[in-house]
Formats: C-alpha cells, structure tokens, sequence
C-alpha cells in the first residue's frame, strides 16, 4: 500500500510540509465561544485566486499549530472548507483539502464506534474521549471545482468527521456530555498558555527558516 496519498491518490513521494504551506501566510485560530464557530458556514460558489490563498494560508496554520487538520471557520472564515494532513491508523499520510464537504451517512450495521481521543486546535489544550464510526467517506470538490470523494478509517476519519463537523457549525464539545465539557474547558484553561507559546516558538522558527532560505 502507498505510504502517502495526496487529494485521495497515492503519491511516490511527498514532501515534510504539503507545498500549499510555503504561500501561505499564518492566521489567527478562533476559539471555542466565538460566533462562527457555531452556526453553519456558507457554500463555496467562487473558485478561484481567493480561494488558493485561504488554502495556503490554512495549511500553514494548520502545521504551525500542529495539528492534522483545520476548517475554514477556525481562521475566521465563514466558508464550508477544510484541509488535513493526517495519518490512518495503519501509518498511511493523507494530505489534501475539500470545499463543500458532506459527510455521508453509513449504514449502521457496517460500522463500528470507537471511543478515542480528540482534541481540536479551537480548545487548546483539551482532549476528550469522543465515540466516532471508524469509516468516513466525504464528497465535496478540490479548489478548481473538480468532484472529490474522500474516505478514511480510523484516526483519519475522525478528522474528516470532526472538520464536517467544524464547517456545519459544531464543535467535537457539542457531542460531550455537559460534566465532560468542563473537563475539556478546565483543561483548556490550564494549558492554552502553553500550546500558545509552542505556537509561537513554531512561527519564530518558520520566519527563521525562511530569512536564512
């Protein structure tokens, strides 16, 4: 089996950081409680040069905070797209982006629950057990409009289920009991001084790398 697959197809080789990253610019990552969080985002009708460089800009994000994916909304933007750069539970790197993601149903009696753990770059700092079926499969479109289907299991569909999620105005807290929820707020409060500052020290190293390049 290939090792990395790019947009849903395997790829030879791929590099450390998707290619997008080295055009985009970092932004702000908004946090649990802001308003376009919670309320669902807008459809993509407009393929084009603004749409690249929101790509670009969420990928380097994405990788600065250190996570494996990163919807639209959590860089303020209210728009139903998301990227990812997340391995499957048999080690397999899957890199890509989908505009309008929908998440499709799957039949009940061909999936299994698993109750794992899942954090989210808009609760710092927080993770929480949260049951997600071990399939996903999401269809959508690539930047230049072109039908996607994408489809993953274990770990890597958890990231497609929990980015559909972002993009229809939920948080992976809304699926947590209300006791669970203030774990994962208490946890957030003890340790988002610290992912901040990893954060930080990523971008100081990035602005490093690329003066020195």
């Amino acid at each position: 089996m290939p090792s990395v697959f790019v947009q849903g197809r395997p790829v030879d080789s791929y590099p450390r950081l998707a290619p997008e990253a080295g055009n985009g610019k970092v932004r702000r990552i908004t946090e649990v409680g802001e308003e376009v969080l919670h309320k669902p985002c807008r459809d993509v009708t407009e393929f084009g040069p603004d749409l690249a460089t929101l790509i670009d800009d969420m990928f380097l994000t994405m990788y600065i905070a250190d996570g494996a994916g990163l919807a639209a909304n959590q860089v303020g933007a209210d728009l139903r797209l998301f990227v990812y750069d997340c391995p499957d539970d048999d080690g397999v790197r899957h890199v890509g982006h989908i505009v309008n993601p929908v998440l499709e149903p799957l039949d009940p009696a061909g999936r299994r629950l698993l109750d794992e753990g899942e954090g989210c770059l808009s609760v710092p700092g927080a993770t929480m057990d949260v049951p997600r079926p071990d399939r996903a499969v999401v269809r959508g479109y690539d930047r230049d409009g072109e039908p996607l289907v994408i489809e993953g299991t274990g770990y890597f569909a958890r990231c497609l289920a929990h980015e559909t999620d972002h993009v229809n105005g939920q948080v992976y807290l809304d699926r947590l009991s209300r006791r669970e929820r203030k774990d994962a707020l208490r946890q957030m409060a003890d340790r988002r001084e610290a992912v901040f500052a990893r954060r930080s020290a990523n971008e100081k190293a990035l602005r490093t790398a690329r003066s020195s390049g």
